[in-house]
């Protein structure tokens, strides 16, 4: 192809160099049928924005190859990422964004405090966050993109109230990119007649990607299951041998936060203290009324100094008016409790040592949600993925399950150590 395009004119080559149906891979091209949604998942760096982003300007302009039914441009279209500052950062402003697949003369506007783009042709991308789901109601679309949808906040809320918006033209569509998860809205897609399917992995766009991160990362987690998520773009479900799984948590969560006694804020602090260091795992929970331990935060930090986790463990201590902070100490032993004494030293701090393994540890807890005496103040994503892929063997990508340590030994100072009853707390 570039030795065909030496005897072309500059006009020439930038035309087709600008040509995205020339250069895209066939999974990076909208499905043949008659599609509502077309779920575009792949690992990371597969080229996923790259792909929505081209078919959203490729929908703005009118360009055939991505038309709908009704043969128009789409003049209105939503664009729903994670937050706002997701919208902006990814979608919009990215290296793979939509201001960047854009030539000079055709690139959109964008509007930052109006959360808008405007082509010169009169066509308009509205962004919207998951974070907002009602911020949905009453604008409608010919189109829309909705970014990494495992990840967000309000998942089953936003995308149905983005589809009552979807009422532009005679077959309005949405492309929705992202690297897969075993949550509910991703299960609904892929079990919806209406949604076509395409499928990428980090590999297939090595040509596009850094040396080093091919050898670091991909080397590293290749075949592992967070490698098969996360590079490979495949939805894995529940791990045979996990402690939890993730219909049990599905059936835990809380709508709302009841009036709790007897807080306390855990902490597993990391080995090390480098930035390159384990995370440090962070949790609150608190026991209702009625006895049951409710996980009401997760401020795990990652990679950060001892002082920096010192200053967010406390922070939550006293925004939750918590009764102890327990803290683990089989890492760094005395310097855990000076350097929290030392952001604060009224804080009531109990060292805690593991004398047992991980697992050991974690098996009276998990038999504590299968009896139905511990629930989830909302959504905690990044915990809960931890506690589903937490096996004999630890975690399947090999990784310290900071935040699982840090729920273990919360849940256990609630529930499975004789205390005092401290305070009720309303809200």
């Amino acid at each position: 192809m570039l030795a065909l395009m030496e005897g072309l004119t500059e006009a020439e080559a930038a035309a087709i160099l600008s040509d995205w149906p020339v250069w895209a891979r066939a999974d990076q091209l909208p499905p043949p049928g008659t599609w509502t949604t077309w779920l575009v998942m792949g690992g990371r760096g597969a080229g996923k924005t790259r792909t929505g982003a081209e078919w959203i300007r490729a929908l703005a302009l009118g360009e055939t190859w991505a038309l709908r039914a009704d043969g128009e441009a789409a003049g209105r279209i939503a664009l729903v990422g994670e937050t706002l500052a997701a919208v902006r950062d990814v979608m919009v402003e990215g290296v793979s964004g939509l201001l960047a697949v854009h030539g000079d003369g055709e690139r959109p506007v964008w509007q930052p405090s109006r959360r808008r783009l405007e082509w010169p042709n009169g066509a308009v991308a509205e962004a919207f966050s998951a974070e907002d789901p009602d911020s949905l109601r009453g604008p409608q679309f010919a189109a829309a993109w909705g970014d990494e949808i495992a990840k967000w906040r309000h998942a089953d809320a936003t995308f149905d109230m983005l589809q009552f918006g979807l009422r532009l033209g005679a077959q309005p569509r949405q492309v929705v990119t992202t690297t897969p998860r075993p949550v509910p809205l991703v299960r609904r897609l892929l079990a919806d007649g209406g949604t076509a399917v395409t499928r990428s992995r980090t590999a297939d766009n090595a040509a596009n990607l850094a040396p080093a991160f091919l050898t670091a990362v991909v080397g590293r987690y290749a075949g592992t299951r967070l490698g098969r998520q996360e590079l490979d773009g495949e939805l894995v479900e529940d791990r045979p041998d996990a402690l939890w799984t993730r219909a049990e948590l599905e059936a835990v969560r809380l709508t709302g936060r009841p009036a709790l006694r007897r807080i306390v804020v855990a902490v597993d602090p990391p080995a090390g203290s480098r930035r390159t260091s384990d995370a440090c795992g962070i949790v609150a929970a608190g026991l209702d009324g009625d006895g049951r331990a409710v996980v009401i935060a997760d401020a795990t930090c990652e990679g950060a100094r001892p002082e920096t986790w010192a200053r967010r463990a406390v922070a939550l201590y006293h925004q939750e008016e918590a009764d102890r902070l327990v803290a683990e100490v089989n890492q760094g032993g005395d310097m855990v409790a000076a350097v929290i004494r030392q952001v604060d030293g009224r804080v009531a701090v109990e060292m805690v040592h593991a004398t047992r393994g991980k697992w050991v540890r974690a098996e009276p807890v998990a038999a504590l949600y299968a009896q139905g005496r511990v629930r989830h103040a909302g959504r905690f994503t990044e915990l809960e993925d931890e506690m589903a892929d937490f096996g004999l063997d630890g975690l399947s990508g090999g990784r310290s399950p900071d935040r699982l340590d840090a729920l273990v030994w919360a849940l256990t100072a609630l529930m499975l150590t004789e205390r005092s009853e401290p305070r009720v707390r309303g809200l």
